[in-house]
This record gives C-alpha cells, sequence and structure tokens, in this order.
C-alpha cells in the first residue's frame, strides 16, 4: 500500500484526476475530456487512472473515489439523472471502473466530493459549499460529517421552485431557483462568445456598462437568496461560493455580499445572522472536487 489518495472529477465535459496524500498535498493532476455514454465514460476514467500511475511514479492501490454528477447510490456505487454525462439510470459505474482499473471505488455526487475537499483545505468541520455552475446545488459538512440524505437528494435546492411564473426547468418544474441562480441563467442573461459569461458580465460592469451592473445584481440577488436559504436551514459556520461563476473571485463574493447586506435591511433578524460575513470563496488553482473525491476513499476505508 503507498498510502497515496486517488481521486476523479467527473463532469459534464472533463474528467480531472488527482494523486494527493492523506493532508490533501495533491502530487499528481491529470484532465481528460468527458465522453457520452456510461461506458465510454468508465474507458476514459481508467485512462486516467492509469495516467495518473504513470505521472505520479506509484504503483496505485487501494481505493479511489469518484465525484459524479446527478444522484448516487453511494452503498451501490450506482448513479441516477447524470443526464449530461449520457449515463443510463442505475449504471453499475463503481464496478464497472473497478473492474477496469483493478482498484475499489467509492462513488459520490461531484458537490459532496468537492464538499470534503473545501473543509480539508479550509480546516473546517461545519460549511456549506454552494456551487454555482451549469446547475445550482449545495453540500454541508456538518460537524464533520457530510450530509447526503435519506435519497441522496440533500443540497438540490436549485430545484426549489421560486417563481411560478419562471422559466421552464429540466427537472419538469417551473420557476427554480437554478433557473435565476446559475452559471447557464448567468449565460443565458449575458452570452459571450469568447470570454466565460460569468467573467464578461462582471469585466463590463466593472467597466461601468449599467445593463451590466444591472444583470449582475439581480443574479448576485439570485445567489444571496440561495445563501440565505441554505443558512436558515442548516446555519453552517460559513456558506463557500464555488464552481465555475466562482472563477471571477472575489467579485462575486462582493456582490453577494452586498445583496445578502441589503437584503438585511430592515430585518434585526437577518442582520443579526451576519450572512454576508459568513461567505468565502473556495480556495483558487486548487481542483477541490478531485481532492475530496480522493479524500472519500480516505473516510470509506
Amino acid at each position: 500500500m503507498t498510502g497515496l489518495l486517488v481521486g476523479l472529477d467527473i463532469g459534464a465535459t472533463k474528467i480531472l484526476g488527482v494523486v494527493a496524500r492523506p493532508d490533501g498535498e495533491v502530487l499528481a493532476e491529470v484532465r481528460s475530456v468527458s465522453p457520452a455514454g456510461g461506458d465510454e465514460v468508465v474507458a476514459a476514467a481508467a485512462g486516467v487512472v492509469a495516467r495518473l500511475r504513470t505521472d505520479s511514479g506509484h504503483d496505485l492501490d487501494g481505493v479511489v473515489g469518484v465525484g459524479i454528477p446527478g444522484l448516487v447510490d453511494t452503498e451501490r456505487g450506482t448513479v441516477r439523472h447524470a443526464v449530461n454525462l449520457g449515463v443510463d439510470d442505475g449504471f453499475a459505474f463503481s464496478e464497472r471502473l473497478g473492474t477496469a482499473t483493478g482498484l475499489r471505488v467509492v462513488l459520490d455526487n461531484d458537490t459532496n466530493a468537492a464538499a470534503l475537499g473545501v473543509a480539508t483545505l479550509l480546516g473546517r468541520d461545519d460549511l456549506a459549499y454552494l456551487s454555482i455552475g451549469t446547475g445550482l446545488a449545495v453540500a454541508t459538512v456538518l460537524d464533520g460529517v457530510l450530509r447526503r440524505g435519506a435519497r441522496n437528494a440533500a443540497g438540490e435546492i436549485g430545484h426549489i421552485p421560486v417563481d411560478p411564473a419562471g422559466l421552464a426547468c429540466e427537472c419538469g418544474q417551473v420557476g427554480c431557483l437554478e433557473t435565476v441562480a446559475s452559471g447557464s441563467a448567468l449565460a443565458a442573461r449575458w452570452p459571450s462568445a469568447d470570454t466565460p459569461p460569468a467573467q464578461a458580465l462582471f469585466d463590463a460592469a466593472a467597466t461601468g456598462d449599467a445593463k451590466a451592473a444591472r444583470v449582475r445584481d439581480v443574479f448576485a440577488a439570485h445567489v444571496a437568496d440561495a445563501v440565505r436559504l441554505v443558512a436558515l436551514t442548516v446555519d453552517p459556520e460559513v456558506v463557500v461560493l464555488g464552481g465555475g461563476v466562482a472563477h471571477v473571485g472575489e467579485r462575486l463574493r462582493v456582490a453577494v455580499a452586498h445583496a445578502l447586506a441589503e437584503q438585511a435591511t430592515g430585518s434585526p433578524f437577518l442582520a443579526s445572522l451576519d450572512l454576508a460575513g459568513r461567505l468565502r470563496l473556495v480556495p483558487r488553482d486548487v481542483p477541490v472536487a478531485a481532492l475530496g473525491a480522493a479524500l472519500l476513499g480516505r473516510r470509506d476505508g
């Protein structure tokens, strides 16, 4: 046994794999394009593991942790609703990848994995990780324990309807929070061909573009709604903003904090909770989801 941990973050566009020490130090990192289809994703993931073995210089053994979008049955190692990957509901992902790599596979939702990575990096055992990416979801680590839920659906707050007259959501409902507070919602309101939409929007707002500032502020207010929802439900010590939109950095935290402060105006109750002061950004330049997936193996083993 090498004592090293292996983690894979499988997303709709890329598979990112890492080899890490138990303390969270990343030793090797490999990126690959995500294909569509269960067997194809397994083959690509196995290829990433093979490259990690070569790049790390170690004959990796033991456990590989995997974070994947969708509702994950952690006991059976299966996933449902991973529609962006073209993986059939109930696909035996852990079994298939285990056969392909010779490793035991621990499977979990990708946002859950990211929350574990962030908790380790920040040295905290009580936090909520809000992933603002293509969709919107939250994962919570409370008293050091990851909360998955009775049906593995804890944190799917993006599918809470907030506007009965709003847009149709891919989940089949109308006016879900995800339709106004996700990266895809932002891109629909501020399309950009050459630059990530969030960066393009915040850049334009910073130059004095009044329309961009309005779009930014409305988006930030919706994200603040998500933060408030999480905070009033589980009352975490900190709420960490992550996902693709968080790549704009401190500007996102400031905009959401400002929206939270405005929402607390006139409410001594909200003001007393200091929600703006609890906001943090995901650590930059660290593959938190892949790292968290690697740590899944440590916690499960």
